[in-house]
């Protein structure tokens, strides 16, 4: 079980770490700097904070292994745009909304997913990258838009534990992507999800789609879990097909999602009120689970606020480590929540932090 995780929140990247049974907040980094994402590397130990400094721009640091002082890294930037582009985006990264870790067997290989919409790749430790021109160039991209931001961007990068040159991402409002070629190539992935923002004749479009985030299960990797705008889907062919799941209670609108890192039919969301309120169902914050592959679902409410809570958690609010069994949960209201027994028990672990963006184990 772990014994350490992250918060990257509005206002610097806070530790927290378990002493005799006890988790606290130990350490801050970045004080006063929103952090967008945080990246513990298993392959190295390496931890890594994506900041986002408004008139700065986007930067990257580094914490190796054993160090105590962060190294600033290069940041995803996209080349210029060619003076003959009808592109109405704008090339520049606005935030680094996601990062991942490349395969076991690709030691220094890191994934960036920005806003807008652009993938990149590190081969280097984040000492330099490049942009993945085979997804940006895509004729779909055309039909990408903002969700709830201005812009379309890459919010989920699943990494094949079976091969490192494949991946699946999540785009929003995008859908889903696969490549199999380490990214050379791409095939959409979002069939069966429908838009119902979209005109009728329009909403089963993949490349419309609004996947707030998705998951893979890593230890049955064809299992894949999507909290989208309108909905839970999941599919259990690594994307090919996506079934709509409807025993969800409370609500089947939210952001989060994390699954069983062993058991693909286990996964927990948090349900809120769709588009205009956006907080949890009469004011009472909730974490649903399945283990059956979401034909039943558990409400948890344990330990966690049932009046007056207006708290929501953004797609990489939610965490599972390991075992599958410590979950960390943090919201916009700067509220942060631990749990040890797969969900059914939260303790509070502060209610005062800034808002946070993402939640991590070490």
């Amino acid at each position: 079980m772990s014994d350490r995780a992250y918060l990257a929140t509005r206002k610097g990247l806070f530790e927290l770490n378990r002493t005799h049974e006890a988790w606290h907040v130990d350490r801050q980094h970045f004080l006063g700097d929103p952090v967008s994402m945080v990246l513990p590397d298993r392959r190295d130990g390496a931890l890594y904070a994506a900041l986002s400094l408004g008139h700065f721009g986007s930067k990257l640091h580094r914490l190796d292994a054993g160090a105590t002082e962060w190294t600033e890294i290069a940041a995803p930037a996209f080349p210029p745009k060619p003076d003959d582009s009808d592109d109405k985006v704008e090339w520049a990264v606005k935030q680094i909304w996601s990062l991942a870790a490349g395969g076991q067997d690709q030691p220094g290989v890191l994934w960036a997913g920005t806003l807008p919409g652009g993938l990149f790749r590190s081969n280097d430790r984040g000492d330099s990258w490049h942009l993945v021109e085979a997804l940006w160039n895509l004729p779909e991209r055309g039909q990408w838009m903002g969700g709830g931001y201005d812009v379309p961007g890459i919010h989920s990068i699943c990494v094949d534990p079976r091969n490192s040159r494949s991946l699946l991402v999540g785009v929003s409002c995008g859908g889903a992507w696969l490549t199999n070629d380490g990214g050379e190539s791409w095939a959409p992935r979002a069939r069966g999800m429908v838009a119902s923002y979209m005109p009728p004749e329009l909403a089963e479009v993949e490349a419309v789609q609004d996947p707030h985030r998705i998951v893979r299960c890593p230890g049955e990797p064809d299992k894949l879990w999507c909290q989208h705008h309108n909905g839970i889907w999941r599919s259990v062919d690594n994307g090919a097909h996506w079934t709509e799941v409807r025993a969800a209670p409370l609500s089947n609108f939210g952001f989060a999602v994390a699954v069983h890192p062993r058991d693909g039919e286990t996964a927990w969301f948090v349900p809120a009120e769709a588009d205009s309120k956006r907080v949890p169902p009469r004011a009472a914050l909730a974490v649903t689970r399945t283990i059956d592959g979401g034909r039943s679902f558990t409400a948890w409410r344990g330990g966690l606020p049932q009046q007056h809570c207006y708290d929501l958690v953004y797609r990489h609010g939610l965490a599972v480590s390991d075992d599958g069994q410590l979950l960390l949960m943090g919201s916009t209201t700067g509220g942060a929540w631990l749990s040890e027994d797969g969900g059914g028990q939260w303790q509070t672990v502060s209610t005062t932090l800034p808002p946070i963006y993402a939640v991590s184990f070490a």
